[in-house]
């Protein structure tokens, strides 16, 4: 029966995989229901923490959940595009091919992930939804750093198998900040910018000098440079933003093409984020009730996002000799 899967197509194996999704995610709710909430899940009836009122169906916030659905359909979107891809060493995200098969999966991941914490606000709903969203922000800046560093692929699988396994462990014991006050992904969206700007502009100095980026990334989301550095209990991480100077040790082999998908991907991203920002109770364009959620808005921009950079990493290709 696996030799079987294994000659399927990739399309065909994420539509088994989304249906036996549903089929064990509404067959519990029918069975089992949804019990026990988080302690810091709202009652049935109250507004959650993103602006929709809380069922008490099989979705506990129907148009937030079910918005994740475009996840799903990006991933599917990906595997059809990579069955009929040629594969060739020259890319690693074009055809049957692990690194592309990892960024299209933790695509698809996000839909499960994020469904399951809106619609069950079970505490390990939360945990599935952070593990989904860290399994992806990894991947950019692993394949940077991996063809910076002139890693394998097989190196690239070990160490992202690696951070995925130890994240969530140390998430679902500790819980945020994994007991050592530390956002992985707010971080990885740092290093993923740090390191795709040392793939474009590296040079010897650039390399050691581009921690600073860190800094920029952070105000852009708020974070002020100089509350990270008056509250190093707090904010420790900010040394981690060398971590791309540390392995990327070589200047790229190959170069990409950043207009149109990689800065239309970026501008998605941050008016995604944008509109995050006012999906939650007490802001003036809260609507509990309504059909149209910011929260799943947020979901729906930040699938465009994924899909953007996924088409941006295609265009990767060797320098001309």
């Amino acid at each position: 029966m696996l030799a079987r899967l294994s000659e399927t197509s990739l399309f065909v194996r994420g539509l088994l995989a989304t249906v036996l999704f549903f089929f064990v995610y509404f067959g519990t709710a029918m069975i089992f229901g949804w019990q026990y909430a988080a302690a810091w899940e709202p009652a049935v009836g109250d507004i959650s923490r993103w602006c929709e009122r809380v069922h008490a169906g099989p979705l506990r916030e129907p148009v937030n959940a079910l918005s994740n659905l475009s996840f799903i359909i990006a991933g599917l979107w990906m595997f059809w595009i990579l069955d009929r891809d040629r594969s060739t060493c020259d890319n690693w995200l074009k055809g049957n091919q692990p690194v592309a098969l990892v960024y299209a999966w933790s695509v698809w991941f996000l839909g499960p992930g994020s469904m399951v914490m809106h619609g069950t606000h079970a505490p390990w709903g939360g945990w599935l939804d952070n593990l989904s969203m860290v399994m992806y922000i990894v991947v950019p800046w692993l394949i940077n750093l991996t063809q910076l560093g002139r890693y394998s692929i097989r190196q690239f699988l070990v160490i992202y198998f690696m951070i995925a396994g130890v994240y969530g462990l140390l998430r679902g014991y500790f819980g945020w900040g994994l007991g050592i006050n530390l956002d992985l992904f707010g971080l990885s969206i740092a290093l993923w910018i740090i390191s795709e700007c040392l793939y474009r502009f590296w040079s010897t100095w650039f390399r050691w000098a581009s921690g600073l980026l860190g800094f920029g990334v952070a105000a852009v989301f708020g974070l002020s440079p100089f509350v990270m550095i008056a509250n190093p209990e707090n904010y420790w991480w900010i040394m981690l933003f060398w971590l791309p100077a540390i392995f990327a040790r070589y200047a790229p082999a190959r170069r990409r093409d950043y207009t149109p998908w990689f800065f239309l991907g970026v501008c998605l991203y941050l008016a995604a984020f944008a509109v995050w920002q006012t999906g939650k109770p007490g802001h003036p364009t809260c609507d509990p009730d309504s059909l149209l959620q910011a929260h799943g808005l947020w979901h729906l921009m930040t699938a465009l996002a994924t899909v953007c950079f996924f088409a941006f990493l295609r265009t990767e290709r060797k320098h001309p000799s």
